[in-house]
């Protein structure tokens, strides 16, 4: 145990006498040493240097964390063909867009952010918003061609995106036309930049469907398979070209082919089902669409369009109620979609509840407010405003089979609707003046509306 060390007062005292001085009891003091002051001076001037550079932002703290390492545009690809694999296309999408983003010279990540936000599109529910998507995908392989305009997969991709652009119903004619004839020519300059491209040719067979060249395009898709059969682009294409010559069984199998190379793709089975609908095979059409609801509700997508797709097949089968109840969930999942309205008008329709039909057709075809959306209300408990579709060849149907017809047949003496129901169909005449349906189905709902004209003149009694 250390104890304080005591000095011998007897030493103290010699100590004094031989020098002279008075003896004293203190201890003794320790000299300072300059030097020792000097550096101390100088930590601490250091000190005030540093914790001022800091306030300036001069000088970064000690032990702060290391920055979170950049991402490689590699990274980035790999993650978005995962997601496109796991059936996440708009997980894809972000992820190609963040690649370009690191790179923005990659001609490949533009192209593949291109595809997979063209085939994107057929998971949308209306023209406008395909229309968007199919925009969006040009102007990515363009961004592509304009990096490396000599690349077999970029031409080819961009064949692709043209096609399915051009088949859009709201690019005018022209426009469309033109489109599908630059479709064609990247095609063919990918095949001359690559004649054993399997991806260049399976579009240019696709191409080719969408130009009604059937027989070239059944012989292209074959030698597209014959250079590569694991590419589930290509044997998606060969179901496409065989729906379209109505061979809809093989079509089938080759977009089951599809669907074993990319299981999650539920694009793929909305395609399936479509075909065995026009088998009249409705049970299995139900089965397809049931799984392409339920992918979606594993990845936590919501996707309305499995739900539309069910209801057009119970109504098919004269299963209105049921019909009605998927095409109600539809509009549960987007409640703004103006075409699944359009739907629900038609299966109200056909299960002669003119009423309800006459209500969701209005918000399909002229739009509704929240107010006047009494779909919206009673299925949501509160009104959402819906912009009308414009009149095209995709949803004419609104206007002349179901709209028009639906305001004539309600039309009475006392609450006649055949002013707006009349305009509608000239509308509809104006638009497709020499299609001899259309023309039969307005000669139809105008003598309709005639008849009820004749009974609201009052008679005129003769006087005496």
């Amino acid at each position: 145990m250390n104890r304080l060390r005591i000095a011998n007062p007897l030493k103290l005292i010699m100590d004094r006498h031989l020098t002279g001085e008075r003896p004293h009891f203190r201890p003794e003091k320790r000299r300072i040493n300059p030097y020792r002051v000097i550096i101390l001076l100088g930590l601490i001037m250091g000190g005030i240097w540093i914790l001022l550079g800091i306030d300036r932002g001069e000088v970064q703290p000690l032990f702060q964390p290391t920055p979170t390492p950049t991402r490689t545009v590699n990274s980035y690809v790999m993650e978005g063909e995962a997601q496109f694999k796991a059936g996440s296309l708009g997980g894809a999408i972000i992820a190609y867009q963040q690649a370009v983003k690191v790179e923005p010279n990659n001609s490949h990540a533009w192209a593949e952010l291109s595809r997979i936000q063209t085939y994107s599109s057929s998971l949308l529910s209306t023209n406008e918003e395909r229309y968007e998507r199919l925009t969006q995908a040009r102007e990515s392989i363009e961004q592509a061609t304009a990096i490396d305009p000599d690349n077999a997969e970029v031409q080819a991709v961009r064949s692709f995106v043209l096609d399915w652009y051009a088949s859009n119903p709201l690019v005018p004619p022209e426009e469309s036309q033109s489109a599908l004839n630059d479709a064609e020519a990247a095609a063919i300059r990918a095949l001359q930049l690559d004649n054993e491209s399997a991806l260049a040719l399976a579009f240019l067979a696709e191409i080719l469907v969408d130009q009604q060249k059937w027989s070239q395009a059944e012989e292209t898709i074959k030698q597209a398979v014959a250079i590569e059969t694991e590419s589930m682009d290509v044997q998606r294409v060969y179901g496409y070209v065989l729906e379209s010559l109505g061979q809809y069984r093989l079509a089938i199998e080759k977009y089951r082919e599809a669907v074993k190379l990319q299981p999650n793709l539920t694009f793929l089975y909305i395609f399936i089902g479509r075909n065995f609908r026009s088998l009249e095979v409705h049970n299995r059409a139900l089965e397809e669409f049931e799984k392409a609801a339920q992918i979606n509700e594993q990845l936590g997508v919501q996707d309305p369009v499995p739900f539309v797709e069910i209801a057009k097949t119970y109504s098919r089968d004269g299963e209105f109620f049921i019909a009605a109840l998927n095409a109600e969930k539809a509009i549960r999942i987007n409640p703004y979609n103006p075409n699944t309205y359009g739907q629900l008008g038609i299966i109200y329709t056909k299960a002669r509840n003119f009423e309800g039909a006459q209500l969701a057709l209005k918000c399909a075809v002229r739009g509704c407010s929240a107010e006047e959306n009494q779909v919206a209300i009673e299925i949501l408990g509160e009104g959402v405003a819906v912009n009308g579709l414009p009149i095209t060849s995709g949803t004419v149907a609104f206007y002349y089979a179901q709209y028009g017809s639906v305001l004539a047949a309600l039309s009475r003496p006392n609450q006649n609707y055949c002013a707006e129901a009349l305009q509608v169909l000239n509308e509809v005449r104006a638009s497709y003046p020499e299609d001899p349906t259309f023309n039969q189905i307005i000669e139809e709902n105008i003598a309709i509306c005639d008849l009820v004209d004749l009974r609201s003149t009052p008679e005129i009694t003769p006087s005496p």
